[in-house]
This record gives C-alpha cells, structure tokens and sequence, in this order.
C-alpha cells in the first residue's frame, strides 16, 4: 500500500429484493436470509473480509425499517461497525456511498473505500480477498477501480464492462459500460473476451469519489453532506436527516460518476460470484443432486431434473418436474418455471397494487424485543404466537379498537396492566381490556413464549399509541 490509511469497507444493505418473492419480502429482503447455510447474505459478506490486512471498520448503509434486524445480525458475527448509517428514504447507491466517504473522511482521513453489495454471493473469498490487495495501488492513486465479473455464460441479466487490454491481466482501464444486452449480443461479449460482468462491487479513495460527484452531481454531494451534518445518534444508529437526504436525487454510482468519469478501472475476477438476483440464479449456486435438483427443507421428489423446492415448514412432494421452481413459505406458494422467475417482480406489484400484506410482511414478524407470529385470523379476532428475548419489553401502549387475551405457554411474563404490574408463569393468563395502557416484559434468561389472542373492531398493528419504548419507535 501507498500509505498507511486502511480500507474501509462500506456495506449498502437497503435492497428489498422483491425477485426472491416469497422468502424476500420489504420487510426482511434477501440480504437478511440465510440462503446457502446458516448465515444471512449480510453476514457473509463481512465475514469473508476476515483476514483482509489493514481493514478498518465498516461502514453499513441500511434502510430506517431495517435497522434492528442489521445490527441484531452483525451482532451475531461479532462486526462492530464504526458506524450504522440509517438511510429515511432510499436514494439508489450514489448518494448512500456519498454519505458513507463523508463519514469516512470525518476524522481528517482519506481512506480508501471497498463497496460492497450485502446480498452477494463469492464462493473463492481468498480469491477475493487477494483481489482486493491487488486493485488497492490503483485505488490509491486516484483510479476509481470496480471488479468486473469474468462471465461464463451470455447472461441478458447483467450490466457489462468493456475493459481495455492488459498483458499483465491486472487493472485495466474501463472503455465503456453497457446496459443489460440482448441474447445475441450478450454471446458476442462472451466470445470476444473483452467484457466482464459488472458486479457494483468498488474501490476508490474517498476523496477521489466525492471530487467526480461533486462533478457531476453537485446537489447530490450537498444533500450527504447537509443529512450528515444534522444526523442524529439513536443508540448505535446514525439518522441522517430525512429533510436533507430526500432532497438529494436518487441516482445510482454507474450513472452518476463511473460513466462519466476518466479514471474508470476494473479488475476481472474469477471468484464464483452471484448476485442471487433471481431463483433462477440461486439453483445455480446451492448444492445439487446428480439430475441437477436443489432442494431445501421437506422435500421429497420423483423423477424429476434441474428442479429448485424450498419450504420452511411443509412437505413438499415433486412429481416428473423440468426446469420447475417451488417455494413455500407460511402465507404464500411461488410455483414457476425457472426461465421465467424474473416475472415474480410483477406478482409483487401486484399484491402492493391490492394492498396485499404479503408483498411486504412475512407470516412471522421480526421486532427488536422478539417476534410475533399470526397464526390465525378472522373476522373480529387475531391470534398471534408471540416470543420476546430474555431482558427485552415491548413499548408501553394502548390500543383503541382491541381487547388482548394473554396466556404464558413458555417462561415468565410481567405485565403492566393499568396501574397494576405482576408476574405471569406458564399456563397462566391475563386480559387486558381495550384502552388500558399496558406492557409485556420478559425479566427471565429464557426466551417468553405466550399466545395472544386479539378481539375487536380493528386489528391492524397501527392500532399502537406507545407512551414509553426502549427502541425509540
């Protein structure tokens, strides 16, 4: 390296990742999903950066909606970001990197910035790691450097880079970008060698990239800069100011800066990436059996090939199936054929065109203090499954249209009803009637289980006025 400054990987994680409908939902998208093991594609992304010499922390760009489930799971894999920047409105990348070499720069430093995508998949991390060693000489001396995927098949999907020629095969410079081809034109990029996928995978000094966007986009890099100067510190959340990032156009770092500038760079890599952008994409990257079948969950199939079946909790039987995709979750069944599973893009425009929850919200909803899980419903009545963490409380609220039945099936409660407070154990219960301010608490080192069981008029959950909260909602 040219000087001691550290790279500071910046982690965008405000996708909603509709095209992975219905596991990826706007309320907990693809990034969060533990799509290929056990670990969350968020997670994976910074633990592959393990080992990477002179890393400093990250910097991660969530969506406001998200917050909770990003720090829970960059908990769970020890990451302690320098900073956890809330996004209160999506702006595309430009303006989110803006913010984040901002922040960077904010001790008097000039580092320089690995971007990375949170919903990626690389299976050589090695290979990726020693990469980014590689593109660091030309990222620290002004290039603004992205990694162009080697490809390996004519894919229409993806945006492409035409590099110029290198004998070395290292960094070379960028001729152009292209859009996403058509079929015949997407086998001439593959045949000619000369184009490279590109992965919105980056590395640039920070300085080196606000200098080109102050360039170009100049209200853009006033709107970051003023939503950083009137950000808040929540916990370990930075807000930046909704006034000022919503003023900033919405623009992605291609069209912003990296087709415009004169110091575009790519480095071509060969490390097994994907950006798991469609079912379609993900069968080509879990784990088959010989007749090329990727199954998850309960499954059990007969006679069939190249077949991707995903359930959570059902059995799913697959009978002389071709080229098929199944995924079932709790409220949803996605059946396709797996050359066209970009169309689920329109299903989900079309459950939000009905105001259908199931564009957005899972079965099963993940809050800071636990979860809740609707198991049944009807008219007048709501019954829900309801978890919260050892030490964790819900808001002090009421409600204006419901009554609540609670029975403890797990663990203890303490519940404040009124100007009451007591102690609930398993297979008691308690009633708390419509307009009581009322609190659940769980004082144990077990996670509470209980089963609630809602009456009334109106059912929906912005039937909530909180009085006091934990988590500043």
């Amino acid at each position: 390296m040219a000087d001691s400054s550290p790279i500071i990987p910046v982690i965008l994680s405000g996708g909603s990742g509709t095209r992975l409908w219905p596991l990826s939902r706007e309320s907990h998208p693809k990034q969060f999903l533990p799509l290929l093991g056990d670990r969350s594609l968020l997670q994976m992304t910074w633990l592959r950066l393990r080992g990477l010499t002179g890393m400093g922390a990250p910097l991660v760009v969530a969506n406001e909606e998200h917050r909770f489930l990003v720090a829970e799971q960059l908990r769970q894999v020890d990451a302690e970001p320098a900073a956890l920047i809330l996004e209160p409105v999506g702006r595309n990348t430009a303006p989110a990197i803006a913010v984040a070499a901002l922040r960077a720069m904010a001790d008097g430093g000039d580092p320089v910035l690995l971007v990375l995508p949170s919903d990626h998949v690389i299976a050589d991390e090695a290979g990726f790691r020693a990469a980014i060693q590689q593109v660091l000489p030309a990222a620290e001396a002004g290039e603004l450097v992205t990694f162009g995927i080697v490809p390996t098949a004519p894919e229409t999907g993806y945006g492409y880079i035409k590099a110029a020629a290198a004998a070395d095969g290292g960094v070379r410079r960028v001729q152009r970008f292209v859009e996403k081809p058509d079929a015949a034109t997407a086998a001439h990029y593959l045949a000619s060698g000369e184009y490279f996928w590109n992965s919105g995978m980056f590395a640039f000094r920070a300085s080196r990239y606000l200098e080109e966007l102050q360039r170009t986009r100049p209200q853009m890099v006033a709107a970051a800069r003023e939503a950083l100067d009137k950000a808040s510190v929540d916990a370990d959340f930075l807000r930046l100011d909704k006034a000022a990032f919503s003023a900033s156009p919405s623009d992605s770092i291609d069209y912003a800066v990296m087709e415009s500038t004169e110091r575009a760079a790519v480095l071509p890599i060969d490390v097994g990436w994907n950006d798991v952008g469609s079912w379609s994409a993900l069968w080509s990257v879990v784990e088959q059996d010989g007749h090329g079948n990727a199954h998850r969950g309960d499954v059990i199939a007969r006679d069939c090939r190249n077949t991707l079946a995903m359930s959570d909790k059902r059995l799913v039987a697959l009978i002389g199936l071709d080229d098929v995709v199944v995924v079932d979750t709790d409220d949803a069944l996605l059946v396709a054929r797996r050359d066209r599973v970009q169309e689920v893009k329109e299903i989900v425009t079309a459950l939000k065109q009905a105001k259908r929850p199931q564009a957005t919200w899972h079965r099963k909803v993940y809050r800071p203090w636990g979860s809740y899980d609707g198991i049944d419903s009807g008219e007048r009545f709501q019954v829900k499954r309801i978890i919260v963490k050892p030490g964790a409380s819900l808001s002090l609220q009421m409600h204006h249209h419901r009554a609540e039945h609670w029975i403890v099936v797990k663990g203890t409660a303490r519940v404040t009803c009124g100007d009451r407070e007591f102690l609930l154990a398993e297979n008691e219960s308690t009633y708390i009637p419509l307009g009581s301010k009322h609190r659940l608490e769980n004082p144990g080192k077990q996670p509470l289980e209980l089963i609630e069981v809602q009456s009334g008029s109106y059912l929906g959950e912005d039937d909530i006025v909180r009085f006091e909260d934990v988590y500043g909602r």
